[in-house]
């Protein structure tokens, strides 16, 4: 079992640090199916799932909203037919906070049980 999936988000402030080279290395490797992305000068991570249909990407969608809202923590959702992308960054310091591994690992727990998932 993933620890992160367990874990719950600390507050972030905009003076709070973003992960350095070595926890990145660590907590990425714990969330294996996410890439990093970099957009307007700093990294985010990434995931997109698949679905049978909109009615069942929306759902998960849905699900995520929830968690999120629970942790204070939001991510920025792509909800198409048939696909969700997911993209999670600590905004308050425009980069990636461990808070945001947490995040990835408990959209991938909600992702095991989702309804429709190719």
């Amino acid at each position: 079992m993933n620890a992160l999936n367990q874990a719950h988000c600390e507050a972030c402030r905009a003076d709070a640090p973003k992960v350095t080279d070595d926890e990145l290395a660590e907590l990425i490797r714990e969330i294996p199916d996410w890439n990093i992305e970099v957009r307007d000068g700093h990294m985010e991570l990434e995931r997109v799932f698949l679905f049978k249909n909109f009615k069942h990407a929306l759902a998960f969608t849905n699900a995520i909203g929830e968690i999120a809202e629970a942790e204070g923590h939001h991510p920025g959702l792509l909800t198409e037919w048939g696909k969700v992308t997911v993209t999670w960054w600590s905004h308050s310091i425009k980069g990636l906070h461990r808070n945001d591994f947490i995040m990835c690992a408990r959209t991938d727990k909600v992702a095991e049980g989702a309804e429709g998932r190719k």
